[in-house]
């Protein structure tokens, strides 16, 4: 029996500590992406949200174009969601750092979608996009598992 007490607290502790531990999201201006539609996103456009259609999930708030959008997520969010909490995708990799993006340079490969930096003629989805072959995925995936919990 207190072999099963020990195990019971363990796992509530567990519960609790990973409770805590949230993942950023990248939320300049209050939403994800700044307001931008995740499902416009899978129709190959970045569409600004509006407010209208607003939806809080994992602790922060996302915007979407229409009732029919925040449908379509609310069935199966995790779907949706950017990869890297929306951060640069190419800079995760790079440097695992988190850096801010332009929510109109985008990819959606392999059903996910991914953000860059785009800026002062830098493009990051350029460079990511001519490096993906050197495993840059990989790398984005295993930095974010170090640095995506917010600080």
């Amino acid at each position: 029996m207190l072999q099963l007490k020990k195990i019971s607290f363990i796992l509530l502790f567990f519960e609790v500590f990973t409770a805590q531990a949230q993942t950023d999201y990248y939320t300049k201006k209050g939403y994800v992406i700044e307001g931008y539609d995740l499902i416009s996103y899978f129709e190959n456009k970045a569409e600004k949200g509006n407010k209208l259609y607003t939806k809080t999930y994992d602790g922060v708030n996302f915007m979407f174009v229409s009732q029919k959008h925040l449908d379509i997520f609310l069935k199966n969010p995790k779907q949706y969601l950017p990869q890297y909490g929306g951060y640069c995708a190419y800079a995760i990799a790079e440097k695992n750092k988190k850096v801010s993006i332009n929510p109109k340079t985008f990819e959606i490969r392999d059903k996910k979608l991914y953000l860059f930096y785009n800026s002062w003629g830098n493009n990051t989805l350029k460079l990511w996009q001519k490096n993906i072959l050197k495993g840059l995925q990989k790398k984005a995936d295993q930095n974010w598992n170090t640095i995506k919990e917010i600080d």
